[in-house]
Formats: structure tokens, C-alpha cells, sequence
């Protein structure tokens, strides 16, 4: 092979090469974490390999530990850092936004594995929708009131399956990306949201005849998951908090929203408790008269949360 045609090769070599890099990437626009995270001597989050974005601050020697039902993760960079304004005394604080059903069993069984890393830590607090929280109730020993939310639908920007309202997710070629009630509380509020429309029929067929046929997705971690499927054209449509679209929105990543009317929709209330057994009790206490505060609650009301 002559000089001329080497580099030509090494040239289309290199082409090739670069517009695999640039495709992978792509795979990965959308990924999180979306929020800002803390700062480090080295930030290693690599995109589909190294990426923890529900473990958030302090893992070592925590001053505090919050356990957040996920669908709040926006808010979580922001909360901290006002609270440990108010609080400098507590310089590490860590902080999970994993499902509340996933916390939950975290709570009773004391240690949680995600890859190779397992932590044991016990929450000082933990924050959920009030089902959760009335639920376990014999854990806590004071539940405040802080937010609420409403049921929307994300699709994707434009609506290119012209989604109209909840009875069109049973469609049999609409791809849904459905929360799983078995963790998620946002998907048994969906369920009442189908049964309130139309009955037992639509939750059956959106619930168990297009989960088979795979037209509806359960997820594993749906304030992630769902976006992500809309984003990467995984899904047509995706039953949410409102929060979770006024957020992609802010990211400005494609997305729109299908409103639920009031007569159809539930308001989800939120409640944060502390622990009986809270090993930082003081703590947990601050941080529950925290969540009162006026700047607390403008926090929650930027990401689309309604509060007291």
C-alpha cells in the first residue's frame, strides 16, 4: 500500500472511529445525574458506567442522614445547602431519593447493596407521601406536613402521539412507562386515577393485558426511568408528578405535558418524619423545623410543588 493510500485508510479509520465516540455519546444525553453535584477533588461519573445520582453528599461519618422518597431529588442540592446555612454545625450530611417502597425495606432491614457498595446507615429522617408515612408510623415520633403534588402526563416535545388524557394510555400501540405500585406510591395514585375514569377495565387493560404484551413498562425507578424512556423514544407516554415535568422543563430536555383535570386528578400529600431511633436526633430535628421554613417551602415551589 502506497503512502497516499495509508493515510487515506488511517483517515477513514479515524472517521469511523469519531463518529462511534460522537453516537455513544448521544446514547448518554440524557442521562443524570441533573443536578449539580457535589464538589470533589476528582468527579468521576462516567455516563452508563459510574453514575449514582440517588446517593447524594456525605457518605462517610454523616452528621445527618435524610432518606427522601425519590420523586424529590430536584429539590435535594438546594435544600442542603440552605440548610446547612441556617446549621453550619453540620458539615456532612448524606441523603438517598431512592422509591419510598425501596427506603422503606432500607428502614426495616437495616442495609441496602447497590453494585458493590453497602450501606448501613440509619436515616435520622425520612420523607414520603403521608400513605407511606401513616403506614409506618410506629418508626416515627414527630410527622410534619411540607408539600403536595398533582398526577400529570410527560410525552414527549409536541406530542407526536397526540396523547389526549389518561383513557389513551390504554391504547394497544401507545408505549406506557408506568410506575410499579409494588415500590413506587405514585403508582397505586395512578391506579385510583384509572379506576376513577374508567373502572376496573382501563386499570386492567393499561395494568395487566399491556404490561404482557409489553406496550406498558413497569419501572424500576421511575422520577429517573420515566423521564428517560420519553427522552430516549423508549415511550410515548408516562403517567407522573407534575414536579417531574416542571423540572426536564427547566433542564430545557424535550419533553411536554398532558394535563389531568382536577375532577380526575388525586393531590398526594407529603410528610417527613423523624425516627425514634434517629442516632443523630438533634439533627433530625433541625432538619424537621428546616422543612418548615419559608425558604424551604420556595425550594419546593420552583420544582412544581404546592406547600402549606
Amino acid at each position: 500500500m502506497n503512502t497516499s493510500a495509508l493515510k487515506k485508510s488511517i483517515v477513514a479509520l479515524l472517521s469511523v472511529f469519531i463518529m462511534q465516540q460522537n453516537s455513544n455519546a448521544q446514547e448518554h444525553r440524557y442521562d443524570p445525574p441533573w443536578n449539580p453535584s457535589p464538589e470533589s477533588a476528582v468527579n468521576f461519573t462516567i455516563p452508563g458506567i459510574d453514575n449514582v445520582p440517588d446517593l447524594y453528599g456525605d457518605i462517610v461519618d454523616p452528621q445527618l442522614v435524610v432518606f427522601f422518597a425519590g420523586n424529590q431529588f430536584m429539590c435535594i442540592p438546594e435544600l442542603i445547602t440552605a440548610f446547612k446555612k441556617q446549621h453550619p454545625e453540620y458539615e456532612r450530611i448524606f441523603v438517598e431519593t431512592l422509591p419510598p417502597g425501596i427506603l422503606a425495606k432500607q428502614i426495616e432491614g437495616g442495609s441496602i447493596t447497590i453494585g458493590n457498595l453497602r450501606i448501613t446507615h440509619k436515616p435520622d429522617v425520612y420523607a414520603a407521601g403521608t400513605n407511606r408515612i401513616q403506614g409506618m408510623k410506629e418508626h416515627f415520633n414527630k410527622i410534619d406536613t411540607y408539600a403536595f403534588n398533582k398526577l400529570t402526563i410527560m410525552v414527549p416535545a409536541g406530542n407526536p402521539s397526540k396523547v389526549t388524557g389518561i383513557k389513551d394510555l390504554a391504547k394497544p400501540t401507545l408505549r406506557v412507562a408506568m410506575p410499579n405500585p409494588a415500590w413506587e406510591g405514585v403508582g397505586n395514585q395512578i391506579v385510583s386515577v384509572y379506576n376513577k375514569i374508567g373502572g376496573k377495565q382501563l386499570e386492567k387493560q393499561i395494568m395487566e393485558t399491556k404490561v404482557k404484551d409489553g406496550t406498558t413498562y413497569l419501572t424500576k425507578i421511575h422520577h429517573r426511568e420515566s423521564p428517560m424512556r420519553i427522552l430516549y423514544q423508549q415511550a410515548d407516554a408516562a403517567p407522573v408528578w407534575h414536579s417531574e415535568v416542571v423540572f426536564q422543563k427547566l433542564l430545557k430536555h424535550p419533553v411536554d405535558e398532558v394535563a389531568i383535570p382536577n375532577a380526575d386528578n388525586v393531590k398526594a400529600k407529603y410528610q417527613i418524619a423523624s425516627l425514634k431511633n434517629a442516632p443523630r436526633a438533634k439533627a433530625a430535628a433541625d432538619f424537621l423545623g428546616f422543612m418548615q421554613t419559608k425558604e424551604a417551602r420556595e425550594i419546593y415551589k420552583k420544582y412544581g410543588f404546592e406547600t402549606p
